[in-house]
């Protein structure tokens, strides 16, 4: 049994207004608990939707990391990376795929900032020296965002109270649950929860391929929601800037058993320090966030940097939570060949946390997975709602 209990007021736009006109309705209540280490939030039904077409992208919290990351690239590579807490993870799923499973939506073209004059066409490397590539996800001719593993990412919208609406990124990573940023939740050490999230998998310039869908429950860790996290920049650069949102069902059906789910890794995936990671996500800087991004690059792991993952990357603000997975893609079938080290498919091992202040460096960072947040997380919420896992 969970043993705290406490509770906040968050009120909408349209329950404000409510309130305001009928002078006796009473506002509901998001509901916060912890316990065991854990935080979370039961999200109540009277949150207004989201305003789609306005909402601006969450920022990437900034980071103040000033050294060339390739001398941190070299160091990454001569020290020596304990596996704390053990390793493991979970597979992903494919899903159906159907397409009638749920209503298709339009949620209108989002606005476009007058002053936004970025292009989507990326520099190859920044002042940080790590070389990437950030394009469109969709080729010319062919979406992507109806295909397996691009389907189960998508764009979560969500109320920031007195500044609107936001939206991060986030994946799917059980048959009903979403993994983003911790910062997509609540702000750190501020005992205070978002609020009204709506994921929208497979987004792509106000399309919403398989619908939306309502959040029920958001779990963080307690050291993220009250501050005492360890961080290499308080607030920013940290470890366990990770959270999971438990989606409501739609006739009874969770979301992943259609779009599919990915697989996840904690405490491993990075030999010497390296991995080839693909970052998914929706930033605001590249095609006014109409469509879904990937980035390719090498990371590596920061031990001066509360242990984060650190590629190169165009990404910027929106993109926080989205996935950064190993082997990305379709396996390929083996023919006289045989798998690596670590065949895992679709395995993601982080999601976007941080960037850097300036536009130069080029570089993203990560939370890494471990034992203390992924797989605790998971493993408390999936005792509590094992119909989503």
């Amino acid at each position: 049994m969970f043993k705290q209990s406490i509770s906040i007021t968050v009120l909408s736009g349209f329950a404000a207004l409510s309130l305001a006109i009928a002078g006796t309705a009473q506002a509901q209540e998001d509901v916060v608990r912890s316990a065991n280490g854990v935080t979370w939030v039961e999200v109540n039904s009277h949150h207004a939707p989201p305003d789609f077409v306005h909402a601006k992208p969450m920022p990437l919290p900034e980071a103040t990391i000033s050294e060339d990351a390739v001398h941190g690239l070299l160091e990454s590579m001569e020290t020596d990376h304990p596996v704390l807490g053990g390793s493991g993870g979970a597979p992903g799923n494919e899903g159906t795929g159907s397409r009638t499973d749920f209503e298709p939506l339009f949620l209108g073209e989002p606005e476009r900032d007058q002053d936004d004059q970025v292009t989507p066409r990326p520099e190859d490397w920044g002042t940080s020296n790590l070389p990437f590539t950030t394009v469109r996800a969709d080729l010319s001719g062919l979406d992507t965002n109806t295909v397996y593993p691009y389907r189960a990412i998508g764009k979560i919208f969500f109320n920031v109270t007195s500044k609107g609406y936001n939206w991060c990124s986030g994946s799917m990573i059980k048959p009903g649950i979403v993994v983003t940023a911790g910062h997509c939740v609540a702000q750190f050490g501020k005992k205070k929860f978002q609020s009204g999230w709506t994921f929208v998998p497979g987004y792509s310039k106000g399309a919403a391929p398989y619908g939306t869908w309502t959040v029920k429950y958001a779990y963080i860790l307690t050291s993220y929601y009250d501050g005492t996290d360890s961080c290499a920049q308080s607030g920013v650069v940290c470890e366990d800037d990770v959270a999971l949102l438990v989606l409501n069902t739609q006739n009874g059906k969770n979301l992943g058993n259609t779009v599919g789910w990915f697989g996840y890794w904690y405490g491993g995936g990075f030999t010497s320090g390296l991995a080839q990671i693909t970052q998914i996500g929706f930033p605001g800087g590249l095609d006014s966030a109409n469509y879904m991004e990937r980035t390719d690059s090498q990371a590596f792991s920061s031990s001066s940097n509360s242990n984060n993952h650190i590629i190169g990357s165009n990404e910027n603000e929106g993109s926080s939570g989205g996935p950064w997975v190993e082997n990305f893609g379709l396996a390929s079938v083996l023919t006289g060949e045989t798998n690596g080290s670590f065949p895992h498919g679709n395995t993601i091992v982080g999601v976007t946390s941080w960037g850097p202040t300036s536009l130069s460096p080029k570089e993203d960072g990560a939370s890494p997975f471990t034992s203390g947040n992924i797989q605790f997380l998971v493993t408390s919420m999936c005792k509590k709602f094992p119909g989503s896992c």
